[in-house]
């Protein structure tokens, strides 16, 4: 359970870091530049979508980015207010009330970490079929923040040095701010 503590501690120190830097971080990684209207949706599932959409999120990606950031969210809020009645107690249990622990504790073990699990696995195939039938590797952008793309009307992404630098004060911020809030 002491990893499973550490690893909470780090999901939630990225989970933070990229709800921040979806608000300061560079043009396609800014929440801003993938929220879309139902109707953008419609139009995208009927093929009939901008060019800028193969440079960030299109609207089934956005969709996904948001789900597993609200299911992460909940996970941890409610690993830190579970306790499992054994030897693992989450930090912030001690603030609220027994049956808040119970309602919490029951989301992590029995709904929460399962609905991550399909989350994951549905991301997962969505990147898989992107690579093997629209021949478009999605896992290297991910990974390395980078994507070449065709075409001039598209909007570049701020990164740089500063931009890194941002990334990582920020980064150490947010794990500071969790450091704070366990301890």
């Amino acid at each position: 359970m002491e990893w499973h503590f550490r690893l909470g501690y780090v999901v939630f120190t990225l989970l933070l870091f990229r709800l921040i830097w979806g608000l300061i971080g560079g043009y396609w990684s800014r929440f801003a530049s993938f929220i879309y209207s139902p109707q953008n949706i419609i139009r995208y599932l009927q093929g009939n979508y901008p060019k800028h959409y193969t440079a960030g999120h299109n609207p089934l990606g956005a969709l996904s980015v948001f789900a597993l950031l609200l299911t992460l969210a909940a996970q941890v809020a409610t690993g830190l207010f579970s306790d499992d009645e054994i030897a693992a107690v989450g930090p912030l249990a001690k603030h609220v009330s027994n049956a808040t622990v119970t309602q919490a504790s029951f989301y992590h073990t029995e709904v929460g970490k399962y609905l991550l699990i399909l989350l994951t696995l549905l991301h997962i195939g969505a990147i898989l079929f992107y690579l093997f039938k629209k021949r478009e590797n999605l896992l290297m952008p991910m990974i390395n923040g980078d994507k070449l793309v065709q075409g001039e009307d598209i909007q570049p992404s701020r990164d740089d040095r500063r931009t890194r630098l941002l990334a990582l004060m920020t980064l150490l911020a947010c794990g500071f701010i969790v450091y704070l809030t366990v301890s």
